[in-house]
């Protein structure tokens, strides 16, 4: 069933009536202070009233409101703050399908996220990203959808099992739920005038609606003035004060980030804390956090009580997760704040700095209370080929991993993927590697990856090498989730044991596959998609758990060493990557041999 709010125009006539007591609220809330996010003021016993879902009246007394049939509550002293919005977040990243990751986040305060479905996009297509908003729309929160605008993320340096069209975009911009375009990757497309890529921008600017951004470069001369020029109306790609500083000054929205695997808040927050730039153009998002996290530390609350923590004054904090992303999105009339029409998106919290949830209102009604579900998140009806897209096309051998060495070499000067802990960005190594029986060995902490084709069925295999996880002994491990074609990355110490590995995603559906002496000893099933599971939360994270223990049990001594694993072949971001096609230079965006010519 979908979850349906009626418009503000709608409810007009109830909400006047409620405010000027000739009719009776259906919630009334007093007793508590009230953040209000449009003044940047806390208000002391302010009361609220609700009817249709929304806001009636905010002031200082709402008895006039209050009938035999109200709802009150007592808030005892505390906050009153908005429900917090997440300005970019891709559901995929949690592993779970749009009803089991607002299951999951709503008890942590998120009411309304903006997510860019463009994983499934790349896997399944328009149709994929339909099924996304529809399950979208049957919860009982806000979750917009932007329309992916890059699958192919970089067109000629992978091959997605979907491309993604203007035609496409102009499509989806008609459906109720679509928000925007998603984020813009392909920036060297827009700076280089891409026709494609600016008729998508066209096609939701005509539409009235918001370009997403992702300007993944550190050069802030033409190029990013080119890109700005385009139309993306926000970047979440900013790692240092310098960036936000960039966006902010040329009319973007400056989003910063805190997900599972980035840590770019506190690197940036000092714009605002230190230089003094006018926070209301910027926004907090989470962009991928994985089931753990959220089970385990929160969503956008941990987001807001980490700005906080960087010396953030708490309201402005808010600001960021609440008003600053509806206004972005011309939303400021629908929520983000508490105030007269908008939905009453609303949390009741002891403590401004450390944030405890304690009670979720959407839309009116309770939806969580001190950390648990009190609503159901309805589930779409998945079909059998969104469960069945893991296309090997064989069953894989040892010999789909070896790596043939140059004739007459005893040993070879590879070129190298550098995982760096906590980013983004792969570092560009060589190591000088042993020929044994004339194939190529990774050796200490080198060794293989390969991307596995698995829309198409091709048989085809990618192989090279990658270091950084400090993997060691006889492993392998497989995941269907490899940002953003979601190919399969396969990393490996033992030829069989990737072989293992793969097949064994091949079977299941996709997922993620670690094996150790032979044997597979962790095994994360995703079969929608290859990308989520429809199972809830807890059980995913408990997985995600074992397969975190299985990678250290390997050796792996990064943080958030499978978020790094499942970026290898994101070919968007510097500067060495794996594809289909090939090893991709991307400082460079072209197709690189795996060997320096050591002749």
């Amino acid at each position: 069933m979908e979850h349906h709010i009626k418009s503000w125009a709608e409810c007009a006539p109830r909400l006047v009536a409620v405010a000027a007591g000739r009719d009776k609220a259906d919630l009334v809330i007093r007793g508590g202070k009230l953040v209000n996010v449009q003044s940047r003021e806390i208000l002391d016993d302010w009361q609220v009233a609700v009817a249709e879902g929304r806001f009636a009246y905010v002031g200082p007394d709402a008895s006039h409101c209050i009938g035999p049939d109200t709802r009150v509550i007592e808030a005892d002293g505390r906050y009153l703050i908005p429900g917090l919005c997440d300005g970019h977040m891709h559901i995929e990243s949690g592993m779970l399908t749009p009803a089991e990751f607002a299951a999951a986040v709503i008890p942590h305060g998120t009411t309304t996220m903006f997510t860019d479905p463009h994983e499934i996009a790349n896997v399944l297509g328009l149709r994929g990203v339909r099924m996304m908003h529809d399950e979208a729309l049957m919860q009982p929160v806000n979750i917009y959808t932007q329309m992916p605008s890059c699958a192919p993320s970089a067109p000629g340096l992978e091959t997605t099992g979907f491309e993604i069209s203007a035609e496409d975009v102009a499509e989806a911009m008609a459906w109720p739920g679509i928000i925007g375009l998603g984020e813009m990757m392909n920036f060297p497309g827009v700076i280089n005038g891409d026709p494609q890529m600016l008729a998508e921008m066209a096609a939701t600017m005509n539409a009235g609606k918001t370009v997403g951004g992702h300007y993944a470069s550190p050069d802030k001369g033409v190029a990013f003035s080119a890109y700005v020029a385009g139309g993306a109306a926000d970047d979440h790609e900013g790692t240092a004060e310098a960036d936000a500083i960039a966006r902010v000054r040329n009319g973007m929205r400056s989003m910063m980030r805190l997900g599972s695997a980035w840590y770019d808040v506190e690197s940036q927050i000092t714009a605002v804390t230190e230089k003094g730039l006018d926070p209301r153009n910027f926004i907090l998002c989470t962009d991928d956090c994985h089931s753990g996290t959220l089970v385990n530390d929160g969503h956008m609350n941990r987001v807001v009580r980490h700005t906080i923590a960087c010396g953030c004054d708490p309201v402005i904090a808010l600001q960021m997760a609440t008003i600053n992303t509806a206004t972005h999105f011309g939303l400021e009339r629908e929520l983000g704040s508490i105030a007269p029409g908008r939905r009453a998106d609303v949390i009741l919290t002891s403590d401004l700095t450390t944030l405890p949830i304690e009670e979720v209102i959407a839309r009116g009604v309770t939806v969580a209370r001190n950390g648990k579900l009190t609503v159901n998140c309805p589930h779409y009806d998945w079909p059998a080929d969104a469960r069945g897209t893991v296309h090997l096309g064989k069953v894989l051998t040892a010999t789909d991993f070896a790596i043939t060495a140059p004739e007459g070499k005893n040993s070879v000067k590879a070129k190298v993927i550098g995982v760096v802990e906590n980013q983004a960005p792969t570092q560009a190594l060589t190591a000088e590697l042993p020929v044994v029986d004339g194939l190529v060995e990774g050796e200490g902490d080198t060794y293989q990856i390969a991307l596995v084709e698995r829309h198409r069925g091709t048989g085809a295999v990618t192989n090279g090498f990658v270091s950084g996880f400090g993997y060691t002994g006889k492993m392998a491990m497989a995941s269907t989730v490899a940002h953003d074609s979601h190919h399969m990355i396969v990393v490996g110490t033992d030829r069989e044991m990737m072989a293992a590995a793969a097949n064994r995603l091949g079977k299941v559906g996709g997922g993620v596959s670690i094996w150790k002496d032979g044997e597979e000893i962790s095994l994360v099933e995703l079969p929608i998609a290859g990308l989520m599971s429809d199972s809830p939360a807890a059980e995913v994270a408990a997985q995600a758990d074992r397969m975190v223990a299985a990678m250290a049990a390997c050796g792996c001594t990064l943080n958030n060493a499978y978020m790094q694993h499942s970026l290898l072949a994101l070919v968007v971001i510097p500067s060495l990557r794996i594809s289909d096609l090939g090893l991709v230079d991307v400082d460079r965006f072209e197709i690189t041999e795996l060997f320096e010519d050591n002749a």
